[in-house]
């Protein structure tokens, strides 16, 4: 099993970046995808989720709005697109997959929303 994201990096605050995670090793299509944040000092937490099969999607309040989850189960990708960054939204990215007793991470990538 592999989960490989990409795209973080530094940005300003307003700009946007988007992050991909590409799924391997498992049947993807029938795992539910999330995405969460884990800012210095602080626990992991959720930002947003895409159901299985293309199931509905949430993001929560604090990026409402300004980021997006889609998922492409032919390509067994999930991104995150995320806009008008503030620099509260600094944290280390985590995709995630999830279908209960089962759940895979990935590495994780850095953003950093700073002038």
């Amino acid at each position: 099993v592999h989960l490989v994201e990409s795209g973080g990096g530094l940005v300003q605050p307003g700009g946007s970046l988007r992050l991909s995670c590409t799924f391997s090793g498992f049947n993807f299509d029938t795992y539910d995808v999330n995405w969460f944040r884990q800012a210095p000092g602080k626990g992991r937490a959720l930002v947003a989720s895409a159901g299985a099969f293309n199931g509905g999607t949430l993001v929560v309040s604090a990026v409402k709005g300004r980021f997006t989850i889609s998922r492409d189960n032919d390509k067994n990708t999930a991104v995150l697109q995320m806009n008008s960054l503030k620099p509260e939204d600094t944290a280390v990215y985590f995709c995630n997959a999830r279908r209960s007793p089962s759940e895979y991470w990935g590495q994780g990538t850095q953003v950093t929303v700073s002038s």
